[in-house]
């Protein structure tokens, strides 16, 4: 912790160094992206982009799992960021990150027992629902990609998403990112569902 109050610190010092950045911001955002991964502390979505302040919009949550619209009668904090991130923000791509070594998706697929962690197993049962397992239960990088893929598939049912994409002004994309390579892949729909690498 003592790192962390250390940088906050000091932070003034960087934001004064790079002053007309930092003012910019103070007019505003305009995000080019919606970048929806895990809460996993070894995904740092401006790490892995390069994003300086003000360029991703992000959502994270465990498995970065995104849950059915809910509508009016149970808004959920996930479906409000998505649509501000539309509707407000006016971001022109989604991104769905998944990751190696997620113990969402593990759990996920090797049926771990959560019932010590009652919240835990809900999310994750709610994500597998009705869902087919893969072919390889032991192929996690597998089930990581065609999560992500499904996180799509839900986005889709969003009716801010479905505006969008009729109209054309929205593009939802896969991404796999690899912890201990750096490599990240991307979906590439004309090939079913392959990720190749950037």
């Amino acid at each position: 912790m003592q790192s962390l109050v250390e940088h906050a610190r000091t932070f003034t010092e960087h934001v004064a160094a790079n002053a007309k950045d930092f003012e910019r911001l103070a007019d505003g955002q305009t995000p080019e992206a919606l970048f929806v991964t895990c809460s996993d502390s070894r995904v740092v979505p401006s790490l892995i982009t390069g994003a300086r302040p003000g360029q991703l919009f992000e959502l994270r949550t465990a498995g970065n799992i995104v849950p059915p619209y809910p509508g009016q009668d149970r808004p959920t904090g996930e479906a409000a960021t998505i649509e501000y991130a539309l509707c407000v923000l006016q971001v022109r791509d989604i991104i769905v990150c998944g990751h190696s070594h997620c113990g969402a998706v593990g759990a996920i697929l090797r049926g771990d027992d959560l019932s010590a962690m009652p919240a835990v197993r809900h999310w994750l049962e709610r994500s597998a629902d009705g869902r087919t397992p893969p072919d390889d239960p032991g192929d996690l990088p597998g089930a990581v990609q065609a999560h992500a893929l499904t996180q799509l598939d839900t986005l889709r049912g969003y009716p801010a998403v479905r505006e969008r994409l009729a109209e054309g002004s929205l593009g939802l994309h896969a991404w796999y990112y690899e912890v201990h390579t750096g490599s990240v892949s991307v979906h590439r729909p004309e090939r079913g569902t392959e990720f190749a690498r950037l």
